[in-house]
């Protein structure tokens, strides 16, 4: 198993995390996108490391458009020797049309254009192809000299989709490298849900499982003493109660007959009140969807939960004088 883990969204403190998940030989260094450009740490992260893979999780693409995302991408992977992992996520509905004054429709539909147009302008820059792209969506098909990058030789980043629906699964399976399933996707909703849709969608595509990778990057906390389990759990129930409250991930909840919970926990998020949403969340719901534990029963609660359904994990947090052995662990899965 590979073993992943964040950079954090301060620029101030991208060489020091970045050097230091090196140094512990984690895979991939992935940077997310909430208040921040999660490229603008990539590139620092770029500069400061020479062997992690380097990567979004995620960047929100709808946000974006296919031409403006395929030039930063090319820098990127250039910049870095190829190792560039563009991790697109498609957000909801409300922050795409609300915050980001963006179009909204047929997301699941729109993503796959969305990456196949992303293909055809590294095609045009890399390879020589002709740009002559025209979707339902996007339409490219204008490529200048003064406006074409000179072609490379590490190619085109990989590709890799955040999913939790069956739809956008399917869509991963078909045109993308790799999924990045939810934390609040749990092992059952990924066998019953995830892996189905995903194996659908390789099948469009004429593509094995092993053309592809499940990253799952989960909800781990890591804590080295008692005392602090419990404070790791409160956090971790506000965490959980903050996803479980959004209504497209109610189909992961209807998979353990605790549907009606979302709805709960939506109403009291509208009305901003957090720690009541926290309190619903007991300790059966906590613990199908998180992973709180002391450093050495981390790979075996990780064996529990992931075996055999992914090809690599995120953890957030790691020290020096524990992280060989279990990473030891890990690696075996």
């Amino acid at each position: 198993m590979k073993i992943d883990t964040g950079i954090g969204a301060d620029l101030n403190g991208v060489a020091r995390r970045v050097q230091a998940a090196e140094e512990a030989g984690l895979d991939c260094l992935w940077a997310s996108e909430t208040a921040n450009d999660p490229f603008l740490s990539l590139a620092l992260a770029a500069e400061h490391s020479t062997r992690p893979a380097l990567g979004t999780a995620v960047a929100i693409a709808f946000a974006r458009n296919p031409m403006s995302l395929a030039y930063t991408t090319n820098q990127l992977q250039e910049y870095s020797q190829g190792r560039l992992v563009l991790g697109l996520g498609s957000q909801v509905r409300a922050h795409i049309e609300r915050r980001f004054s963006s179009p909204w429709s047929h997301p699941a539909a729109r993503m796959r254009e969305f990456i196949l147009a992303l293909r055809a302008v590294w095609a045009s820059w890399n390879d020589g192809a002709t740009l002559d792209f025209a979707g339902q969506f996007y339409t490219h098909s204008l490529m200048t000299p003064l406006f074409s990058p000179r072609p490379h030789a590490f190619g085109s980043p990989r590709v890799f989709l955040a999913a939790v629906g069956p739809r956008m699964t399917e869509v991963a399976g078909e045109v993308a490298d790799g999924v990045i399933t939810h934390g609040i996707s749990s092992a059952r909703y990924l066998r019953q849900v995830t892996l189905p849709a995903l194996d659908r969608g390789l099948e469009a595509s004429g593509r094995a499982r092993g053309d592809f990778e499940v990253t799952c990057p989960g909800f781990i906390a890591v804590v080295e003493d008692e005392a602090n389990t419990e404070k790791a759990r409160q956090g971790m129930r506000r965490h959980v109660a903050y996803y479980a409250s959004t209504p497209a991930y109610r189909p992961v909840l209807d998979v353990h007959g605790w549907g009606d919970l979302q709805l709960e926990l939506y109403g009291l998020s509208k009305q901003g009140r957090w720690d009541e949403m926290a309190r619903l969340v007991d300790d059966e719901v906590l613990d199908t969807f998180t992973i709180i534990c002391p450093p050495g029963d981390l790979g075996g609660q990780v064996r529990a939960r992931y075996g055999g359904l992914a090809d690599r994990i995120s953890v957030s947090w790691w020290r020096r004088d524990w992280w060989p052995e279990v990473e030891r662990e890990l690696r075996v899965l």
